[in-house]
């Protein structure tokens, strides 16, 4: 994107990922760094980073998030923490994605893209033992179809802490880092862009659209998009909340609380949706009292899912349950209902959905 910072003199990069990205540090300094290396340029920075958010959030956030603030010249995203810490499979992490990436270039052909993987004490191990985290690989294999230069922070920390350079404990201290840590990570990252930037532009230079492969996995979240809460008619034993906060002091995360929810607590109501698209889920807040729902897509048989999660008793934790993710084009019908049964960890059986999340056709 130096053509289009340089000539056009404006652009829009948006930072896309978890807790790591939604704080501050690192990011602030790409901010600064981007002013300073392209001063006559008008910079829009989306700041789309939302704590416990790995690739299959992202994917069906990226609309709302991200694209719906203009056209994207320049994405950093980053999920391999989120997506090994919060247990989505290899299958879930190499859908999650390339679904962000094909919706991006689906966007904005041109728009380019940075794929960062973060640092965490299992991977830190794995290197050690001279493996890869799989994490990395499944994101590697997505960087490497689309052609997307990545940043090893992960391998890169590692390597120099046990080099000698620094310490976890006294310096990075966590996966989400100290000031030092987040100035490792700015450091290399600037050290990248210098690179790749280089000596100003001519003007003979274009933009040229990027090339689209076919998909790595045909179901990979590329359509995805958050259906509110609010067109959903609630049915006996749901009740529309217009304005939810919990009243258990415990915590939440932005976009969770204060805002409109489904909910109920009620075992064996049934709440029905029709739906089109490849893949269906719900986004929850998922607390202390989270139960077990069931569910099924036209008259099939009924599944279960556990909605509580080894956080939930910390905070009422915004997490994104994928219901079914292979289905035809036909129209379909969803249906959920709460479990007698309960987590015995849970102290009640509550549904609260934020959103339901479609990946279209």
């Amino acid at each position: 994107r130096q053509v289009q910072f340089e000539q056009n003199q404006k652009g829009r990069i948006a930072f896309l990922g978890g807790s790591i990205t939604y704080n501050g540090g690192w990011r602030d300094s790409l901010m600064a760094y981007f002013q300073q290396r392209f001063p006559q340029t008008t910079f829009d920075f989306v700041a789309a980073g939302i704590p416990s958010m790995g690739s299959t959030p992202s994917s069906f956030r990226l609309q709302r998030d991200v694209l719906s603030k203009g056209q994207i010249d320049l994405l950093f995203v980053e999920a391999a923490v989120n997506d090994d810490t919060n247990g989505r499979t290899s299958k879930e992490q190499i859908r999650g994605m390339e679904g962000v990436i094909r919706h991006l270039r689906r966007s904005n052909p041109m728009a380019d893209v940075v794929m960062m993987h973060f640092v965490d004490p299992g991977k830190m191990s794995d290197y050690r033992n001279n493996i890869e985290p799989q994490v990395i690989t499944n994101h590697n294999r997505v960087a490497q179809h689309y052609h997307i230069p990545t940043i090893n922070l992960a391998q890169e920390v590692t390597d120099r802490i046990d080099n000698g350079e620094f310490t976890w404990d006294e310096d990075f201290k966590d996966l989400h880092p100290s000031p030092f840590g987040q100035g490792v990570y700015a450091h290399s990252m600037i050290k990248f862009l210098d690179k790749a930037y280089g000596a100003t532009t001519s003007t003979e230079y274009q933009i040229t659209p990027h090339p689209m492969p076919d998909r790595l996995d045909p179901w990979c979240y590329d359509r995805g998009e958050l259906i509110d809460i609010e067109t959903i008619k609630p049915t006996k034993g749901w009740v529309y909340d217009a304005n939810w906060e919990p009243q258990d002091n415990t915590g939440t995360r932005n976009n969770y609380t204060q805002v409109p929810m489904l909910i109920s607590d009620t075992p064996g109501m049934v709440l029905a949706t029709k739906f089109r698209g490849k893949a269906i889920g719900i986004a929850v807040a998922a607390g202390q009292d989270a139960g077990i729902i069931e569910y099924r897509i036209d008259k099939g048989e009924w599944q279960r899912q556990n909605l509580f999660t080894q956080w939930s008793s910390q905070l009422h934790l915004p997490w994104y349950f994928t219901l079914a993710n292979s289905l035809s084009p036909d129209p379909h019908v969803l249906e959920i209902r709460l479990s007698e049964e309960k987590d015995r960890r849970s102290n009640g059986r509550a549904c609260r959905m934020r959103y339901v999340f479609l990946n279209g056709y």
